[in-house]
């Protein structure tokens, strides 16, 4: 008898029968099939034993593997709010169009701008304005509304910039104002100036004194002049380039600050977190002292000291190809992708919530939660929009609102709440 101690630590026993050792299945976790070809086969005994050690090995190594794996499997640090109950609106219900560019919220007022006209909904009842009731352009890019004053500013594309104030349209546009073009993709108002992101540069209007300037690679550090989209805070503005990246201006030092991707990479994210993800900048949300910019290649987070990317391989991202974004807080942010909503719900945990199609034939959304790339789980949605190419949304209180190139839809945050829920909270 000799005795012998397996990979697992368990203690075996071998027997010899006539200078032959007998392999006992207890040491060997393998279908008896396996046993009978070991014990048949035409080889020494001692090789017989070795070859049953070798796949022994093998499984525990797969086992171990497994164990692993299992162990290190995702799991949620709490539970994120997840959009289940929506409305959809159409046409049909009161739109212009059913081709969304541009949601604004205004309190209990939300504004819509489509490819055909201005809508506004209120108290649960949609009115429109097209070209026929004095909409200087019926393609509405952007809304921007005056905390001031309460006047609403409209980005056209094509068709320049209008204020809607008192029931009338203004229109500004290159030949009256000084508008450096009249293809405006965003409008903002920080205080009393408008900012608006044009094909020819970024202009600002002040509402008071009536000067307009216009900032184009002359005078800012833009390397290319086709503004995508812009927003304002306090102190600052910021400009999404199409090409250029992101700028900052400073509203007190008046002095401009460009943002690039350091490696200039087209292709590839060469150094991880080392800047801006991508120059091809859509879209720029700033909250909390955090600036959130989306491109057609991921999306950045930027704190004022660190820039973190996010890409669809590595996050909850459904796609890279991101049209819009909005912050939420410094630690969360949704996503307008080519392939639905990506929540980005608690920045330290780097848990989502993506709101897609599973296919394109599928007529309903799920609401997948992950960490990172991995989904931990699957939650059905009514959501029954028949295009996930999201192009804008919006918050509204605890809702939020997403425009598509078919249909407008509320995600109803009853009970929502912010970041992670533990259980039993």
């Amino acid at each position: 008898m000799r005795n012998k101690r397996s990979s697992s630590g368990m203690r075996t026993t071998v027997e010899v029968r006539g200078g032959t050792p007998v392999i006992p299945p207890v040491i060997l976790p393998f279908h008896p099939d396996c046993l009978r070809y070991l014990r048949n086969l035409r080889m020494l005994p001692v090789a017989q034993v070795v070859l049953a050690a070798i796949l022994l090995a093998g499984v525990l190594i797969g086992l171990s593997a497994a164990a692993e794996e299992a162990a290190q499997a995702p799991r949620l640090s709490g539970e994120p709010f997840v959009y289940t109950e929506w409305q959809t609106f159409y046409v049909k219900d009161g739109l212009p169009n059913d081709h969304i560019f541009a949601i604004r919220a205004d309190g209990d007022r939300l504004w819509v701008g489509t490819e055909g006209g201005l809508a506004l909904y209120e108290e649960g009842r949609w009115k429109r304005w097209t070209e026929e009731d004095g909409l200087p352009w019926k393609v509405v890019t952007g809304i921007a509304v005056s905390a001031k004053t309460g006047d609403v500013w409209l980005a056209l594309f094509g068709g320049g910039l209008a204020r809607f104030s008192g029931g009338r349209f203004d229109h500004f546009h290159q030949l009256n104002s000084g508008l450096a073009n009249d293809v405006v993709y965003g409008v903002a108002v920080q205080d009393d100036t408008v900012w608006a992101a044009t094909t020819a540069g970024v202009n600002s209007y002040n509402t008071v004194t009536g000067e307009w300037e216009i900032y184009t690679e002359k005078n800012a550090p833009l390397e290319e002049i086709w503004c995508y989209n812009v927003t304002a805070a306090d102190d600052k503005v910021f400009v999404a380039v199409w090409g250029g990246g992101v700028l900052e201006w400073d509203v007190k030092t008046r002095r401009w600050q460009a943002y690039h991707d350091p490696d200039r990479q087209m292709e590839i994210d060469l150094f991880r977190d080392d800047g801006l993800i991508h120059i091809i900048t859509t879209a720029v949300s700033y909250i909390d002292r955090v600036l959130w910019a989306s491109t057609y290649f991921g999306l950045s987070r930027y704190d004022g000291r660190h820039w973190r990317g996010y890409m669809d391989h590595d996050s909850g991202l459904s796609s890279n190809f991101i049209n819009f974004v909005v912050g939420r807080s410094a630690d969360s942010s949704y996503s307008a992708t080519d392939r639905g909503l990506s929540a980005l719900v608690d920045y330290a945990t780097d848990t989502w919530v993506t709101y897609r199609r599973e296919t394109d034939e599928a007529q309903t959304w799920t609401a997948n939660i992950g960490v990172g790339k991995d989904v931990v789980r699957t939650l059905p949605t009514n959501l029954t929009l028949p295009n996930h190419f999201v192009i804008c949304l919006e918050f509204q209180g605890n809702d939020v609102w997403i425009g598509t190139g078919h249909g407008l839809a509320r995600g109803v945050g009853r009970g929502y709440y912010s970041g992670l829920r533990q259980a039993g909270d």
